[in-house]
């Protein structure tokens, strides 16, 4: 069973025996707390609407207070020699849940799930061996134009570019080897 509980501004999730970081209380170390529930689970169960949650608590102990991991806030305008940096450390408090209690003992509803589509599973596709690109040589005869580019890529493929009118080479290349 776990609860969600609203502390701070925020929320976190609480286990009985679970050691959980909230925003300072103002509760001596030791002391037990009572935190405000937004939601309950118990397996299949749960609780969510403020009718169903009126008489539900989770009580927790104080373990201690201490400091958060510091945030570095850095603040600049742009070409204006604006820069500024401070830190801020959030103070905390560690509680160790000890108790979820429902309204009157009731256990929670049963959610009622959707069914999942069943997947498919599919056979994994055998890989087809890589072919070589055939490499494209240059026309000996001036008549029989080329359709692809002339020239190699540095991994040592033919480029299979379109060829420019007027040259053997394609758009790219044409700058590197003719001009």
């Amino acid at each position: 069973m776990y609860a969600v509980v609203n502390t701070g501004g925020k929320q976190a999730k609480a286990e009985v025996g679970t050691i959980v970081a909230v925003e300072k209380l103002k509760a001596e170390v030791g002391e037990s707390v009572s935190l405000p529930v937004i939601f309950i689970a118990d397996g299949d169960s749960i609780m969510a609407t403020p009718s169903e949650l009126a008489g539900a608590s989770v009580t927790a102990e104080v373990l201690e207070h201490f400091k958060g991991e510091k945030q570095i806030v850095f603040k600049f305008k742009k070409r204006k020699g604006y820069k500024r940096t401070k830190g801020h450390r959030q103070q905390l408090t560690a509680v160790r849940v000890t108790d979820i209690a429902v309204a009157g003992g009731a256990k929670p509803a049963k959610a009622e799930k959707a069914e999942k589509p069943a997947k498919a599973v599919e056979a994994p596709e055998a890989e087809a061996p890589k072919v070589e690109a055939p490499v494209v040589e240059a026309a000996a005869s001036s008549e029989a134009a080329p359709q692809t580019c002339a020239a190699t890529k540095s991994d040592g493929t033919a480029c299979t570019n379109k060829v420019k009118e007027g040259s053997k080479y394609c758009g790219v290349h044409a700058k590197k080897y003719e001009g």
